[in-house]
């Protein structure tokens, strides 16, 4: 009665009965997964936010596919404010907005995508993909990032996993939960790769903004600071890393949106910015548009806010990224003091990967940890990574809770 595409496992997994048993005996924990920064004491400005909503345009309606064009202005200022180094920005005509990123790629699959074609994705990378892949009927191919004095795409496994049924490739930019940025040798090689196999890239980029100047890792061996990421020059005054919404070399889609740009998921709206090759980009906006026509999923009062809400995201991204790197700091002092965790390098994004001694799997432990002490963390293999030893921590949650939840879960490695 029902599709293949839909054929998933929906029974709860065994960590999911377990924080529902903790939950169901009155036990309060604490979580280091939370990701839902509406509750996490952050102060918004609700009179401007909800002054944006009042007014009386927002009883008209007028459908345009790719949306308001005062909402993809706002957009297209939107990079031309940060990445005032470009000498290229993003043309309003080029701009579809989506209610998700989401939304997005299920527009992006259906543009370039036959039912069985296949997206390589990153690995570690966020385990939503594969649903919207199943979807859309598309098959996903990982190709790996791997650690070595950072986060690096491995270009050989990457250039392997292309076959002729290879449509495009998903960066994500800065990955979640690694947070490692492409480099900009890493862009040109991922160029270089698409032109000659005739390969769009997705790139997903709901993080660009929160890079962090807090990069150390506790992990011996390995530098600290941006040395490893930068140029030799390069110190926290360098521009931040850009946007591939100025990418020219090849068919590239952008995506982006105001759940992490200006901390308001509630508020549901996206885009997809898409460039590349004038021939080609023109024609992918044909289509696109036909698909968001097909849809016209975007609400008009939203979209006459957006300006607005775009703006609010100095105030907000502010306080955010000091609250991850006060986090961050909490995190790297109570490691200081001991030898056995460790610490991933983290160049942006939301999140820390804790590599932990392998005594049992990442499953299991998270499981321990949320029954014995009462603190929620993700396991490594929720994100795909290759074996176990790798916790993933939220760094968005009230520095309090924060510190009480790294401490329980470092006491649990006390020799």
């Amino acid at each position: 009665m029902f599709s293949d595409r839909t054929n998933w496992r929906l029974s709860p997994n065994r960590f999911t009965q377990a924080v529902e048993e903790v939950r169901a005996r009155g036990s309060k924990i604490l979580d280091l997964t939370v990701s839902n920064p509406t509750r996490v004491g952050l102060e918004y400005d609700l009179d401007v936010i909800l002054a944006a909503f009042s007014s009386a345009k927002m009883l008209d309606y007028d459908p345009q596919a790719k949306g308001l064009l005062s909402a993809r202005q706002a957009v297209t200022r939107y990079y031309r404010e940060r990445d005032v180094a470009s000498n290229v920005t993003a043309d309003a005509e080029n701009i579809v907005l989506t209610t998700s990123t989401s939304e997005g790629y299920s527009f992006v699959f259906r543009l370039l995508c036959n039912p069985g074609d296949e997206v390589l994705v990153p690995k570690p990378s966020y385990p939503l993909f594969e649903f919207l892949a199943d979807l859309q009927d598309v098959k996903l191919v990982p190709y790996p990032l791997i650690y070595d004095h950072g986060w690096q795409i491995d270009f050989h496994s990457l250039e392997k996993a292309v076959s002729p049924r290879t449509r495009a490739a998903v960066v994500v930019h800065p990955n979640n939960p690694t947070g490692s940025y492409a480099k900009p040798g890493e862009i040109e090689m991922l160029n270089s790769i698409c032109r000659k196999r005739d390969l769009a890239l997705i790139v997903d980029e709901v993080f660009l903004d929160y890079e962090l100047n807090h990069v150390a890792t506790a992990a011996p061996g390995y530098p600290v600071g941006r040395s490893s990421t930068r140029s030799p020059a390069a110190s926290s005054e360098s521009e931040p890393y850009g946007s591939f919404a100025h990418n020219q070399d090849v068919l590239t889609f952008t995506l982006s949106g105001l759940s992490k740009i200006s901390v308001l998921p509630q508020m549901k709206v996206a885009w997809i910015v898409t460039n590349g090759p004038r021939a080609q980009a023109a024609s992918a906006m044909e289509r696109l548009e036909v698909i968001a026509d097909t849809y016209l999923s975007m609400n008009a009062p939203i979209q006459w806010a957006v300006p607005t809400l775009l703006q609010q995201r100095r105030r907000i991204q502010r306080q955010l990224l000091q609250r991850v790197e006060a986090n961050l700091t909490e995190m790297d002092r109570q490691l200081s003091s001991q030898k056995i965790c460790q610490r991933l390098e983290i160049e942006g994004g939301w999140y820390a990967v804790l590599r932990v001694p392998v005594m049992r799997s990442d499953e299991e432990l998270a499981i321990e940890l949320v029954r014995e002490q009462c603190v929620l963390v993700h396991p490594g293999h929720f994100y795909d990574f290759p074996g176990d030893g790798y916790l993933i921590l939220s760094l968005i949650g009230e520095l309090e809770e924060f510190r009480q939840g790294v401490s329980r879960v470092l006491n649990c490695f006390q020799e």
